[in-house]
C-alpha cells in the first residue's frame, strides 16, 4: 500500500500544483488588467494559461490509458504441464494466487502485471511472462528462483498498485513533454516531476528487495544469487546473438527459420565464455534514480537470509517446455516481423548474410573506381585494368588518405583479397563455413580453409598482374563475378550518432540524423519548439534505413571536401564529388541529444582531414 499512498499523494499534488499556477496566472492577468493595460495581460498570460493547460491534457490521457499487455506466446497448462506446475507450486510457497495467464516472450527478462480496477485496489487477471532465452539459458533451479522473485511482487501486492505508479508516471511525462524548454512555468512541473521520481523509484527498490527475500526463502540464498548473477550473463549472449549473427543477414534481407532457436545453440556451444562472463561481472553503481537496487545490495540481502535446505535441480529450464524447439517457432510466428525476408536454415542465412555483408564492402570500393574511371558498371576486371595502367594509387589514396601513392597502393592488398574472396564464393569455389563457436569461415567444397592474400598480393602490381590472373583462373575464380550491385550508397547496415534538430541546410530549416555512414537531412518546421521531442519521434518511425529512402541522404564517400568556417556554432560548406555545394549552418535556438554536436564536429573534421591530404 505504501507505493499507492505515495503515488496517490503526489499525483494529487500534482494537480495541486497545476491550479495553484492557474490562480497564480489568473491573478497575474486580473492585477495587470486592473494597474495597466487589459490586452497586455492577456497577451502576458496567454502563454501561461496554455502551459498550465497542458497539465490538465496530460493528467486526462493519463488517466484513460491503460497499459497494454507484453506482446508474446500464450502457454496453456496442456501444452507445458510441468512448467503450470511449477509455477502453481511457487505461488503456494510466496503465499499468493496462481498468474491466470503464462506468455513467453523475447526478452532477457521476467514480469508479472495484473488487469486492476478503481487505481489498483481491486485486483484482476494475472499474467507470468517468462523470457524466452531465460528458458534457453538457465537451470530449472535458477529459473525457480527467477519466477519466485515475480511472484513476490504479488504477494506484496505491488502489481495490483503498479497502475497507480503507471499513471503517475504517464500523467508526469506526458505533461513535461507538452512544455517547452524556455517555459518558466513549466521549470515548477519539472522539479516536481523530480521529486515524484525520487520517491516513486525509493519505493520500488524496496519492492525489488522485499521481492528478493520470496526468491531466497523459495530457492534458498545461494540459487538466488546464482539467478541473480546470471541474468547479466544471458543479456550479454543475447547481444552478442544479435550483433554477430542476426543483424546482418537481417539487414540484407534475410531471415533465420528458427530465430529462438539460434540462441539456444549459441548458449550451448559457448558455456566457456558465458563462464567468463560470469567471473568478470563488473560492480554496478546505482544511484537514486535507479528504480533497482545495485546487484551487491541484492546478493548481501541475499547472502544474510536463513540457510534453509533445498532440492536440487539442475535441468536445463527449457526441459519444462515439452518441445522447446517448437514453441520458440510459434513464439516467432507471433512477434517477429518477417516482413518480405527470405527465410533460410542457419547455415545458408549465414552464408547469404556474410556475403551480403561482403557485397556491400565491395560495392564501397567499386564506386570510387567507377567515379575514377567514368565507368557506368565497374567491377574487378575495371580494377585490374587501372592496376595495369600504373593507376591503382589514385583510388588506393582515397581508403589511405594519410600514405602516398605508391604507399596507398601497397596497403590495398586487404581490399584486393577481399573482392577476390567475393569473386571466389560468387563464382561457387568458394563457402561460407557456419559456426556457433567461431567467425565464419571462408573454405572449399572439401572443407579446407581457403585464403587469397598471396595471390592479392601479386594483383596489386602492374609487374605481376597476369600471374595473379593466371593463379585466379587455374583456382576456378571468375574475374567478372565480383561486380558492382549498389551504385549508390545506401544506409543498410548503418548506425546512429547522433541527431541535431532546427538547423539550416541550403538555406533551409532542416532536422539532421546523423550515421556512421552519411547524413539524414529531414525537413523542420520553422518553430524550434520541441525539437528533441520532433527527434525522438524521428528515429522511433522506422529503421535508419528507411529514414535515408524516406528523406535526402548524404553519404560521407560522395563528400570529397568540408570546409569549417565557424566551430561554435557549427557552420561548414561540404563539397561532393558531383560539384555540388552542400551549407550546413547550426544555429543559437537548435536542440541536440547528446553529444550529437561533438560527434557532428568529429564528422566534419575527419572529411576536412582527408580532403587536404
Amino acid at each position: 500500500m505504501l507505493r499507492a499512498a505515495a503515488s496517490v499523494f503526489m499525483l494529487l499534488g500534482f494537480y495541486v500544483v497545476a491550479l495553484l499556477q492557474l490562480v497564480a496566472v489568473l491573478a497575474l492577468v486580473v492585477w495587470i488588467s486592473t494597474v495597466g493595460n487589459a490586452g497586455v495581460g492577456i497577451k502576458l498570460g496567454l502563454p501561461l494559461l496554455f502551459a498550465v493547460g497542458a497539465t490538465v491534457v496530460g493528467l486526462w490521457r493519463a488517466i484513460r490509458t491503460q497499459p497494454e499487455p507484453l506482446h508474446g506466446l500464450i502457454v496453456a497448462p496442456h501444452e507445458a504441464p510441468e512448467l503450470w506446475a511449477l509455477v502453481h507450486h511457487l505461488a503456494d510457497e510466496v503465499g499468493t494466487r496462481t498468474p491466470d495467464e503464462i506468455r513467453l516472450v523475447p526478452e532477457v527478462n521476467a514480469a508479472v502485471s495484473e488487469d486492476t480496477k478503481l487505481l489498483g485496489l481491486i485486483g484482476g487477471r494475472r499474467r507470468l511472462y517468462l523470457g524466452m532465452p531465460l528458458l534457453q539459458a538457465m537451470n530449472v533451479d535458477q529459473l525457480r528462483s527467477v519466477v519466485a522473485h515475480e511472484l513476490g511482487h504479488y504477494s506484496g501486492k505491488h502489481t495490483r498498485l503498479g497502475a497507480v505508479a503507471y499513471r503517475g508516471r504517464l500523467a508526469i511525462g506526458h505533461t513535461i513533454g507538452r512544455i517547452g524548454p524556455w517555459n518558466p512555468v513549466g521549470w515548477t512541473f519539472r522539479g516536481y516531476a523530480r521529486l515524484y521520481l525520487l520517491v516513486d523509484n525509493a519505493v520500488s527498490r524496496r519492492q525489488e528487495l522485499d521481492a528478493d527475500r520470496a526468491s531466497v526463502r523459495v530457492a534458498g540464498p545461494d540459487v538466488a544469487v546464482a539467478a541473480l548473477r546470471e541474468l547479466p550473463v544471458i543479456d550479454a549472449a543475447w547481444g552478442v546473438y544479435f550483433d554477430r549473427y542476426i543483424n546482418q543477414g537481417w539487414e540484407a534481407g534475410f531471415a533465420p527459420d528458427d530465430f529462438f532457436g539460434g540462441f539456444g545453440r549459441l548458449v550451448a556451444a559457448r558455456h566457456e565464455e558465458l563462464a567468463k562472463l560470469r567471473d568478470d561481472q563488473p560492480e554496478q553503481h546505482r544511484s537514486r534514480w535507479d528504480t533497482h537496487p545495485s546487484q551487491a545490495e541484492r546478493i548481501a540481502l541475499m547472502r544474510n537470509a536463513p540457510q534453509v535446505a533445498h532440492p536440487v535441480d539442475g535441468r536445463p529450464a527449457a526441459m519444462l517446455v515439452p518441445s522447446i524447439t517448437t514453441a520458440g517457432i510459434a513464439l516467432q510466428r507471433e512477434v517477429v516481423d518477417i516482413g518480405s525476408r527470405q527465410v533460410l536454415p542457419w547455415p545458408q542465412f549465414t552464408a547469404a548474410a556474410t556475403t551480403a555483408g561482403l557485397q556491400r564492402k565491395a560495392d564501397r570500393v567499386f564506386r570510387s573506381l567507377g567515379r575514377l574511371t567514368g565507368t557506368e558498371d565497374p567491377g574487378l576486371g575495371t580494377l585490374f585494368d587501372l592496376v595495369a595502367a600504373g593507376r591503382l594509387g589514385e583510388l588506393a589514396e582515397e581508403f589511405y588518405p594519410n600514405a602516398t601513392r605508391k604507399e596507398a597502393a601497397g596497403k590495398f592488398v586487404g581490399a584486393m583479397d577481399m573482392l577476390f574472396t567475393l569473386a571466389a564464393v560468387r563464382s561457387g569455389t568458394a563457402y561460407w563455413r557456419h559456426s556457433w563457436t567461431e567467425p565464419v569461415t571462408l573454405v572449399d567444397a572439401h572443407g579446407a580453409e581457403l585464403d587469397y592474400e598471396e595471390i592479392a598480393k601479386l594483383a596489386v602490381s602492374p609487374a605481376t598482374l597476369e600471374e595473379a590472373r593466371a593463379r585466379l583462373a587455374e583456382a576456378g575464380i571468375r574475374v567478372e563475378a565480383a561486380a558492382i550491385v549498389e551504385r549508390r550508397a545506401t544506409a543498410s547496415g548503418s548506425d546512429i550518432i547522433g541527431a541535431m534538430a532546427n538547423l539550416k541546410v541550403d538555406g533551409l530549416h532542416t532536422d539532421l540524423v546523423l550515421l556512421d555512414r552519411g547524413l539524414v537531412l529531414v525537413p523542420a518546421p520553422k518553430s524550434t519548439d520541441n525539437g528533441k521531442d520532433r527527434l525522438r519521434a524521428l528515429l522511433t518511425s522506422g529503421p535508419v534505413e528507411e529514414l535515408a529512402t524516406r528523406f535526402r541522404f548524404l553519404p560521407y564517400e560522395e563528400i570529397v571536401a568540408a570546409t569549417l568556417t565557424k566551430r561554435t556554432p557549427v557552420k561548414a560548406e561540404l563539397r561532393t564529388h558531383a560539384g555540388v555545394t552542400v551549407t550546413v549552418e547550426e544555429r543559437w535556438t537548435g536542440e541536440q541529444l547528446g553529444e550529437s554536436r561533438d560527434a557532428l564536429l568529429g564528422v566534419l573534421d575527419r572529411i576536412a582531414d582527408r580532403s587536404v591530404v
